[in-house]
């Protein structure tokens, strides 16, 4: 059984035992007890499908989706030509190519940067991280003073983070700076995935993957039961195996 599968089962199974159990003192359920009630539960393929590609398709697995597709009839939300463009977008922003990025989300829409600010400020806020990474301090100097100083007049919190930015400048030794994550890679992760979700939100599309939410739902509805029985339950998620109860 997929682990998609096993996921929607054990969440159904443990919301209709929570009900159960409300009254009852804390009882243990055996794993044939328990694998009899989740056979019970009914998912339609149809429904498990259009997860499958929620997921390629919010993740970006533009190949993946279109296979997917072939193979299972399941028609995406969205045209996939788009998820190239969209990658292509993200993948400038991870390599540091920010003015590429910002002209290719331009190319898609453009009123994704015009009605959305803060969007475009992380964006040139990168744009002033990748000049001070390749050590164009001076460039780096007039970028800041004259891009993204207006903007700091006119938003505190912009404010804030283009001083951060800028405090790059007074370190030889960035490894002893207090804000020297803003040159790991993690930085161009986090502002690529923004771009990422405004470009999906442009599209009408969620920007997040409905499966993480789920398996986090599934998380919590376990220690929900907990409190109530001892059941066989998921404890690693990357498998989905069912371990018996300890009592």
């Amino acid at each position: 059984m997929s682990l998609f599968w096993i996921v929607i089962r054990q969440l159904a199974e443990i919301e209709a035992m929570t009900d159960l159990l409300q009254a009852m003192s804390k009882k243990v359920i055996t794993r044939e007890e328990w694998e009899k009630k989740l056979n019970d539960v009914k998912i339609r393929k149809e429904d498990m499908n259009k997860l499958v590609m929620n997921f390629l398709v919010t993740e970006g697995y533009v190949e993946a989706a279109e296979k997917f597709r072939m193979e299972s009839g399941t028609e995406p939300d969205i045209d996939l030509a788009t998820i190239t463009d969209r990658m292509a977008v993200k993948k400038a922003v991870q390599c540091g190519n920010v003015e590429d990025a910002i002209e290719k989300v331009n190319d898609l829409n453009p009123e994704i940067l015009d009605t959305n600010p803060q969007l475009f400020f992380h964006l040139q806020q990168q744009r002033l991280i990748e000049l001070i990474r390749n050590g164009k301090v001076e460039e780096a100097l007039e970028f800041a003073q004259e891009e993204l100083a207006p903007r700091g007049e006119e938003n505190q919190s912009f404010l804030e983070e283009l001083e951060r930015t800028v405090a790059l400048l007074a370190f030889e030794d960035v490894s002893n700076c207090p804000v020297g994550e803003l040159l790991d890679m993690s930085q161009r992760l986090k502002t690529a995935s923004e771009v990422n979700a405004a470009i999906l939100t442009s599209q009408s599309h969620e920007k997040d993957p409905k499966l993480p939410s789920l398996l986090k739902m599934l998380i919590w509805a376990q220690n929900q039961l907990d409190k109530k029985a001892a059941y066989p339950r998921i404890n690693d998620l990357s498998t989905a195996k069912l371990e018996d109860p300890s009592v």
